[in-house]
C-alpha cells in the first residue's frame, strides 16, 4: 500500500495467517506505546494460534515508530509498524483494516496496558459467524492528580460503565461485524460508532481487564468531556438510526443519591467537571487533542 511506509517492519514469513489483528493507531504515544507491547506481547493465545500487531503512527513528531518497531517480538506474534505523514486517527484505522489479515480486530489505543488473558479471551469470544463486538472490564490507571482520582472513582461507577460493554481504549468485532460499514467516518467518537453498530445483544463484556489512563487535571478533564458531548451529539445527528442500540444505562435518583453517599469526594468532582463542560472558558480548538 503506497501511503503506508514500514520502516523497520517486522513480519515472520507468511507460512500461515494470523487469525487476530490488533491495530494501534498512535499519535506522539512515546511515554506509552512500550508499556502497551510489552503487555500485549504477553497474551496468553490458544494453541497454535498467532496474532499480528498493526502500530498506526500517524503523524508523530517523537520516537513512537522507532520504539515500536524495537520491541522484542515472540513467535506467536508478529509486528508490523507504519510510519503515516497524517496525524488523523481515523485515517490511520482505515489504513491499518487494509492491512489487517485476521478473522479478529481489535482496535487498541497506545496508552493502553493489557491483562495476559484478554486477547485470547477476545479471539475465541468472536470466534462465530455471526456479527459480534466484544470489549474487556475496563480498570483506570493510577493518576498522579488528586482530581483526576476522584472523578475516575466515580465515572467508574456509573452503570454505563459497571454494567454494559463501554468499550473505550479497546474494542474488538469479527469480520462479520466490521462488514456493517466500509471506511470509519470521519467522526469524534469512533469507539462510540462502533459499539452503536451493535446491538445489546451483540455485545460481550469479558471478565479479563485492561488498564486506561484518564487525563490529569481539571481543565484537561472538561476539555475531554466536552470532547465526548460533542461526539455523541455529532452520531445522533449523522448516524441516528444506530441510537437505537444505546443501552441506555442512565442513572436513577435513586442511584445517584447512592452513589453520593458512598463516594461524595467522587461525587463532587464529577459534577464539578460536568457543570464546567458547559463553560466557554475550557472549549478545545483541536478536535482531536486528549488533553495530555
Amino acid at each position: 500500500m503506497s501511503s503506508l511506509v514500514a520502516p523497520d517492519a517486522r513480519i515472520a514469513p507468511a507460512t500461515s495467517l494470523p487469525q487476530v489483528s490488533i491495530l494501534i493507531p498512535a499519535h506522539n504515544e512515546a511515554s506509552y506505546i512500550t508499556a502497551c507491547l510489552t503487555t500485549l506481547f504477553a497474551s496468553e493465545l490458544p494453541e497454535g494460534m498467532l496474532g499480528e500487531a498493526l502500530v498506526l503512527a500517524n503523524g508523530c513528531s517523537d520516537a513512537t515508530a522507532s520504539l515500536a518497531a524495537a520491541q522484542t517480538v515472540p513467535s506467536q506474534w508478529q509486528l508490523r509498524v507504519f510510519d503515516l505523514p497524517e496525524g488523523n486517527k481515523l485515517k490511520a484505522l482505515n489504513a491499518g483494516d487494509t492491512e489487517a489479515r485476521g478473522a479478529v480486530l481489535i482496535y487498541l489505543d497506545a496508552d493502553v496496558t493489557l491483562e495476559p488473558e484478554l486477547v485470547g479471551q477476545i479471539a475465541t469470544a468472536l470466534d462465530c459467524p455471526e456479527a459480534r463486538y466484544a470489549s474487556g472490564t475496563p480498570t483506570l490507571s493510577r493518576a498522579d492528580s488528586r482530581l483526576t482520582r476522584a472523578y475516575g472513582r466515580f465515572w467508574m461507577r456509573l452503570p454505563f460503565v459497571q454494567k454494559g460493554t463501554p468499550g473505550f481504549g479497546l474494542f474488538a468485532m469479527n469480520r462479520a461485524g466490521r462488514a456493517r460499514w466500509q471506511s470509519w467516518p470521519d467522526i469524534i467518537a469512533d469507539d462510540t460508532f462502533a459499539r452503536l453498530s451493535f446491538t445489546p445483544d451483540e455485545r460481550i463484556k469479558l471478565s479479563a481487564r485492561y488498564a486506561w489512563p484518564m487525563v490529569e487535571g481539571f481543565r484537561n478533564l472538561t476539555r475531554v468531556r466536552r470532547r465526548q458531548n460533542a461526539g455523541v451529539a455529532e452520531l445522533s445527528e449523522k448516524y441516528p438510526e444506530l441510537l437505537a442500540n444505546d443501552d441506555k444505562l442512565s442513572l436513577s435518583p435513586r442511584q445517584l443519591f447512592g452513589l453520593l453517599r458512598q463516594d461524595p469526594i467522587g461525587f463532587a468532582a464529577y459534577a464539578l467537571v460536568s457543570l464546567a463542560v458547559k463553560s466557554p472558558l475550557f472549549r478545545s480548538r483541536q478536535r482531536w487533542t486528549r488533553g495530555r
